[in-house]
């Protein structure tokens, strides 16, 4: 692989390597066999190899996770819409007009008012006119006050219906609401739970490979150190002096 010539012990046959590692390995030597030997130099430079691109592709999963999320809390938003907008735009002009007739038949204003005119009906009829209009027991007020009866009734229960609907309505939005949000919540926890596991085995895969390097670089420290004794000198060739 790298053209280069390493001591026996430096070698190491490709089938001993870790799998994902050897298949990298592979990937870019695919004319090598489980039993080629490999130098621990080209191991290790694989070994960093997968390191990397196991960090690379945790990042990209974990972005891909937060686009994700974010697209189902957008379209989550966009399906929750107003019901009393959406209802209101379906009533016509009369049932607008029955509901104010009904929200102020039922309001304290009315009563206030309905009372100061019986007392005022009343008064005049009994104390204040010579010749009063509606003379004791109040005829033309009993049927005054029927007719009015019998108008506010249908008006109210016209209005007592729609509400119904509206209820109904609105309970129907909360209940999708609520399926989806519960969907989404099973989603995430689907999607949490396989981020753990994936990442579990990831890290006891790194785990694994820093194990072999430490080991290795134990095994190279327990070598001895052969210190070889320097070369002995030659002794110098005398002469005899003439």
């Amino acid at each position: 692989m790298s053209k280069k010539l390493f001591p026996r012990d430096q070698l190491i046959p490709l089938g001993q390597v870790r799998p994902k590692i050897a298949r990298l390995i592979q990937h870019d030597n695919p004319s090598l066999q489980p039993d080629d030997l490999i130098s621990l130099t080209e191991v290790n430079r694989f070994r960093l190899d997968y390191v990397q691109q196991v960090l690379e592709a945790e990042l990209g999963q974990i972005s891909v996770l937060e686009s994700e999320l974010l697209d189902s809390l957008r379209e989550h938003e966009l399906s929750a819409t107003n019901v009393n907008q959406e209802f209101d735009r379906k009533l016509t002009w009369g049932e607008h007009l029955s509901d104010k007739i009904a929200g102020f038949g039922g309001s304290w204003t009315f009563i206030i008012l309905f009372g100061f005119f019986l007392f005022c009906w009343v008064g005049l009829n009994s104390f204040l006119l010579t010749r009063p209009v509606d003379p004791y027991p109040f005829i033309l007020l009993n049927l005054f006050l029927s007719c009015i009866a019998a108008v506010q009734a249908p008006i109210i229960l016209m209005s007592q219906n729609r509400l119904e609907a509206k209820d109904r309505l609105r309970a129907e939005e909360e209940y999708k609401v609520n399926m989806k949000a519960e969907l989404e919540i099973r989603l995430l926890h689907e999607k949490i739970d396989h981020l753990l596991k994936d990442q579990a085995q990831r890290l006891f895969e790194l785990q694994h490979i820093q194990l072999e390097f430490m080991k290795e670089l134990a095994e190279v420290r327990k070598e001895p150190m052969v210190v070889r004794p320097p070369p002995p000198k030659k002794p110098e060739d005398s002469t005899p002096s003439s």
